[in-house]
């Protein structure tokens, strides 16, 4: 896929990224500051963004979605073993150490570029950009 293609079906690049990330990030934030319903805005937030990044790695290769999507889903089955008091959490803790590794995942993209080659691109080595 060219360059242009990526960017295009890269969904962090375009208006939907607001509702894909940047709701549930909100929600996430709300939930740090109001603990009774923070199930119940943290577990959605989770899954919204977990599932937008995993079709974002399928649609276009961005290489911190195969990191985070994942990241997302298994935060979200956490917070739902939490709420059957399965698991004991310590939610500053937890979104430090989150958010630690979402970092991470984006630093990679520095050193390994946006978006995973293919093998035809390798040998190319052209870089995207969004």
């Amino acid at each position: 896929m060219s360059e242009s293609g990526r960017k295009s079906s890269d969904l962090t690049c375009g208006g939907s990224a607001v509702l894909l990330w940047g709701l549930p990030v909100a929600l996430l934030i709300a939930g740090v500051n109001w603990p009774g319903v923070r199930l119940l805005l943290w577990i959605p937030a989770f899954l919204v963004a977990g599932a937008a990044c995993l079709v974002n790695a399928a649609r276009c290769g961005r290489i911190h979605c195969y990191v985070t999507g994942p990241l997302f889903l298994l935060a979200a089955l956490y917070f739902v073993l939490r709420g059957f008091h399965v698991v004991p959490v310590a939610p500053g803790i937890f979104l430090y150490s989150f958010v630690g590794i979402v970092l991470l995942a984006r630093l990679a993209e520095f050193p390994l570029g946006k978006y995973r080659k293919r093998a035809s691109e390798a040998s190319q080595g052209s870089v995207h950009e969004c």
